[in-house]
């Protein structure tokens, strides 16, 4: 299934299979495997465009060359982080991306407000996603997943009350693993 971003002015609806997750895991799931294929929403701008709408960015950034390979940078390292944690290659690259902006804060009309700003433009989404991933880390480290089910590279935030999820959706992979499962059963005879 090849996903069809869009045509000028229009953004395709995302195609993925995990969406709503935060920011940082949001950015890594862009890419999954659906019937054994490998699928990439960051393969073009218009698969960009779906994203930041997707991610609620698109007013926010442009969905250009420049945004596209910055975000497919830092796509890249936090997959990096989640798979090798102590990389130190993948830590700097990261400290590198936060290095480009800040959070700034003022007194609005209706009390405090933050704002991200970068050094430029381009690397707003992945800024932001970088400073998820940290808000991620100090708040709940071990409630970050790789989803169970061996041919899915699909990541989650548990947000169980025990902290025991293993699919990144119960729908798709778990009832797979059920039907594996049942299936072997089978097969074996009663």
């Amino acid at each position: 299934m090849q996903a069809n971003h869009g045509s000028e002015g229009r953004v395709a609806a995302d195609p993925r299979p995990l969406v709503g997750e935060p920011l940082c895991l949001d950015l890594i799931n862009t890419r999954w495997v659906d019937g054994g294929a490998r699928h990439d929403l960051l393969d073009s701008t218009g698969g960009l465009a779906v994203w930041l709408r997707s991610a609620g960015l698109d007013g926010r950034a442009t969905a250009d060359r420049a945004t596209l390979d910055a975000t497919v940078e830092t796509r890249d390292v936090l997959l990096a982080l989640l798979e090798q944690r102590s990389s130190p290659e993948a830590t700097e690259a990261l400290n590198r991306i936060l290095a480009r902006g800040a959070l700034h804060h003022r007194l609005g009309s209706d009390g405090p407000e933050d704002h991200a700003r970068t050094d430029d433009p381009a690397w707003l989404p992945s800024w932001l996603a970088a400073a998820d991933y940290l808000r991620l880390l100090a708040d709940s480290p071990g409630r970050v997943k790789p989803c169970s089910h061996p041919d899915c590279i699909l990541y989650f935030h548990d947000t169980t009350k025990n902290g025991t999820r293993r699919w990144c959706s119960m729908a798709i992979c778990g009832n797979r693993a059920k039907a594996a499962r049942h299936y072997e059963r089978s097969k074996t005879g009663p």
